[in-house]
C-alpha cells in the first residue's frame, strides 16, 4: 500500500473558489477588509473557516509593510521584570489588548548600553510596527533613537525631556500624591516623610511635587529620602529617615514595594504600623492587599493604562491623530495608614 500523500495546504485561490469571489477580494478581506461589501466579507470569512486557510504572515508582511507585532520595551534591568509586579500587570494587559486585534507582543529589555544598542537595531530593522515604552528615564538615549528612526512610540508615563514629542498614557501623578498626602494629614499626622522615586522618572518627580505642594509651608526637605521603587531601597530610606527624624508619625512611599521595605525597617526598630508610624504606598499592584498589614495606597488603573497605550499606538501606526491620555488614580484605604 502506497503511503498517503500529505494534504495540500489551502491557498487564497481555494478560499476564492469556495467563496465565489475573486482572488483580489479575498486578499482585501485578509488585509483589513477595505472596499469589500459586507456580503463578500461574510462569504470569504466562511470560506476561510471551511477550507482551514491560515494567513501567511511573512507574505502579508511583504505586501503591507507591516509585521503586526508591537514591542513592549522595558528600559530597566532584566530582574525588575520579575520582581516589580507593576511591569507584569502592564505586560499582561498589553498582551490581551493586542490579542484582541490579532497582533503579537514582542518583549524587549534594554537596561544596559549593550541591550539598548541591540534593541535599537532590532526596532530599526522593522521587526515591529511600534513600541510601547515602559519606565522611561529622562536621560535615556533610546527615545531619541526611536524618534530619529520615526518608529511609532507611546510612553507609559510622561517622557521627561520629551513631553509633547512622544504620546503618553499616564496617571495624574502630582494630583494622586496630593490625595494621599491629604489623607495622611486628615488622619492627624503632622511629621510626614516621603520615600521618593528616582527624580529622572515621572513617578519620582511628580509624586514628590504633589507631596510638597499639599504640605505647603509644612514641607521639610529633610524628611524626603530617595529610593528606586524597590523593597531594599525602601528599607534603606526608612533607616535614614529614622536616624534624622525619630519623631516621624507617617511615611508616604512612592511605590508599594518601597512601603513594604519601610515597614520591614520599622519592625526591626521595634515600631508598630500604624500605631507608631503610618505607612502609605502607591500602585496597588497586588502586593498592597497581601501585605501585613494591608497597605493604604493609590490604585493605578493598570488594565486601562495598557488598553489606552495600545489604542494610541495603533492610531499612531495608522497615521491617525493622537493626544496624551491622563487617567485618575484612586485612594484605597487599608490598615497601614
Amino acid at each position: 500500500m502506497e503511503p498517503s500523500k500529505p494534504k495540500r495546504k489551502p491557498t487564497i485561490r481555494d478560499v476564492a473558489a469556495a467563496a465565489g469571489v475573486s482572488y483580489g477580494t479575498v486578499s482585501r478581506v485578509i488585509n483589513g477588509g477595505h472596499w469589500v461589501s459586507d456580503d463578500a466579507r461574510s462569504a470569504v470569512e466562511a470560506a476561510i473557516r471551511a477550507t482551514g486557510y491560515t494567513v501567511s504572515h511573512a507574505a502579508r508582511s511583504l505586501a503591507t509593510g507591516r509585521s503586526d507585532s508591537i514591542a513592549f520595551l522595558l528600559t530597566e534591568p532584566q530582574h525588575l521584570l520579575f520582581t516589580d509586579p507593576t511591569f507584569a500587570l502592564l505586560l499582561r494587559g498589553a498582551a490581551e489588548a493586542l490579542a484582541q486585534r490579532s497582533m503579537t507582543l514582542v518583549l524587549l529589555v534594554a537596561g544596559t548600553p549593550a541591550e539598548r544598542a541591540n534593541v535599537a537595531k532590532f526596532v530599526r530593522a522593522g521587526h515591529v510596527d511600534g513600541v510601547l515604552l515602559i519606565s522611561s528615564h529622562e536621560d535615556d538615549p533610546l527615545i531619541d533613537s526611536l524618534l530619529e528612526a520615526k518608529v511609532p512610540t507611546v510612553c507609559c508615563g510622561l517622557p521627561l525631556g520629551h513631553v509633547g514629542m512622544v504620546p503618553a498614557v499616564s496617571i495624574d501623578e502630582a494630583g494622586s500624591a496630593r490625595t494621599m498626602t491629604r489623607h495622611l494629614i486628615d488622619r492627624g499626622h503632622r511629621r510626614i516623610a516621603m520615600i521618593a522615586g528616582p527624580q529622572d522618572t515621572p513617578g519620582g518627580l511628580y509624586r514628590l511635587e504633589g507631596f510638597r505642594d499639599e504640605l505647603g509651608d509644612a514641607f521639610d526637605p529633610a524628611l524626603v529620602e530617595p529610593g528606586d521603587y524597590g523593597f531594599d531601597s525602601g528599607a534603606a530610606a526608612m533607616a535614614a529617615l529614622l536616624e534624622r527624624a525619630p519623631d516621624l508619625d507617617a511615611v508616604f512611599a512612592a511605590s508599594d514595594s518601597m512601603a513594604a521595605g519601610a515597614i520591614a525597617t520599622l519592625r526591626r526598630a521595634g515600631l508598630r504600623v500604624p500605631e507608631d508610624i503610618a505607612v502609605a504606598g502607591f500602585d496597588d499592584s497586588g502586593l498592597a492587599a497581601q501585605h501585613s498589614p494591608p497597605l493604604t495606597t493609590m490604585r493605578q488603573p493598570w488594565d486601562r493604562i495598557s488598553v489606552e497605550m495600545v489604542s494610541l499606538l495603533v492610531d499612531a501606526i495608522n497615521g491617525l491623530p493622537h493626544d496624551d491620555v491622563t487617567l485618575p488614580a484612586s485612594l484605597v484605604v487599608r490598615d497601614s495608614a
